[in-house]
């Protein structure tokens, strides 16, 4: 079963930079698909980067700003969010898609507030 596992959300003011991280563990394989998805109360889970294959897909929303990173021998894809708005705040979560198979981690919270 593959597990995933988040770390580095927190409140930022506006402006202000983090990193996201997202480590797979349970399986020797690279996923077919890896990146991030947003949410917000009261809306759908949105994307907001992530690979497909070699291919890299951002929303509009977040182009220029952030910028999303894979390695592929860890297992892992982080976000480095840039010029942070109150808009992006919401619960970000990893996935990963194996096959017909998808997994979510259990989301971390980013808040841009001041």
């Amino acid at each position: 079963q593959v597990q995933l596992a988040e770390s580095g959300g927190g409140l930022v003011q506006p402006g202000g930079s983090l990193t996201l991280s997202c480590a797979a563990s349970g399986t020797v394989y690279s996923a077919d698909a890896m990146g991030w998805y947003r949410q917000v109360p009261g809306q759908e889970r949105e994307l907001v980067a992530r690979y497909v294959g070699a291919i890299i897909m951002y929303a509009d929303s977040v182009k220029g700003r952030f910028t999303i990173s894979r390695d592929y021998a860890k297992k892992t894809v982080s976000l480095q969010m840039n010029n942070l708005k109150p808009d992006d705040t919401g619960v970000y979560f990893c996935n990963a898609v194996y096959g017909p198979s998808k997994y979510w981690g259990q989301g971390t919270q980013v808040t841009v507030s001041s």
